[in-house]
């Protein structure tokens, strides 16, 4: 069944009504916020690119190739930042929600189908994912102990953030719908560790050609394409997976999630 203009746009305005609602519980905490978005970024950076040179340990032996590890790590702490709000801005609240505060009830009390519901709270971990990758990317340009080497190409900039940023949001819903209450802690365990170690955080994907299965088994990882994709954006001279190979990931994970996500959530409610 075709929906009318004014359907669409009054489920438009409804959405967006919950979204802001989002946004003005998140001004209230803002401190909360920022110290959730800059602690896991901020202290790989301290850690691996200002305390390790500065104790004669840094990574690569020499100061260019620290100052080239400095350089790719800003691309990646940035890509752990937009894919961690996912979880905690959209999954970490949906569990509660879904569980003892049931303030799940009152959200699909509004005059809007439950996709939009759902879609709501995906374009509120977006929102979040963006601000979170602002600040930490701000930050972390200052902290390595070594010069950041960074040449930004903005159309990809403008392209690959939002899309990894939407991408998060559907992560972070698909995630809320599958894991039980009672299960929160396999989230960080099972979910964000591997994602974090195994998603070219600190190495870029093409460097695993060594080890040709791992190289590829890796690619079942969303944060893959998008700190591939922030590398391509952010610098020159550090390889990286090539762009059709990024936006086709980026793009294809966000679908496969959006569905289940939205398929998720609606079982949830209606059970």
């Amino acid at each position: 069944m075709s929906l009318t203009t004014a359907t669409r746009s009054h489920y438009a305005q409804t959405i967006w009504s919950l979204v802001v609602r989002d946004i003005r519980v998140l001004i209230s905490r803002w401190v909360m916020f920022l110290v959730r978005v800059i602690s896991q970024p901020i202290l790989i950076v301290f850690v691996l690119a200002y305390v390790f040179p500065k104790i004669g340990q840094g990574i690569g032996g020499n100061a260019a190739a620290e100052a080239k590890f400095s350089t790719l790590l800003v691309a990646g702490v940035v890509g752990i930042s937009i894919i961690t709000q996912g979880i905690q801005a959209v999954a970490l609240p949906l569990v509660q929600e879904f569980s003892f505060t049931r303030e799940i009830e009152d959200r699909v009390l509004a005059p809007v189908p439950i996709w939009g519901v759902a879609t709501a709270k995906i374009i509120s971990g977006a929102l979040q994912a963006l601000i979170a990758a602002l600040v930490v990317f701000i930050v972390s340009i200052f902290i390595p102990a070594t010069t950041v080497h960074l040449s930004v190409n903005w159309p990809l900039v403008l392209t690959i953030i939002p899309i990894a940023a939407v991408l998060s949001g559907a992560l972070g819903l698909a995630i809320g719908t599958i894991v039980p209450p009672t299960q929160v802690a396999f989230i960080f365990a099972i979910i964000l560790l591997p994602m974090t170690f195994l998603g070219a955080v600190y190495y870029p994907w093409t460097s695993l050609g060594t080890i040709p299965w791992l190289k590829w088994a890796v690619l079942i990882n969303p944060l893959i394409y998008i700190n591939e994709g922030l590398r391509a954006a952010l610098t020159t001279g550090i390889p990286h997976m090539n762009l059709y190979g990024v936006y086709a990931g980026l793009i294809g994970f966000f679908l496969l999630l959006l569905f289940i996500g939205i398929r998720g959530f609606k079982n949830r409610v209606i059970s």
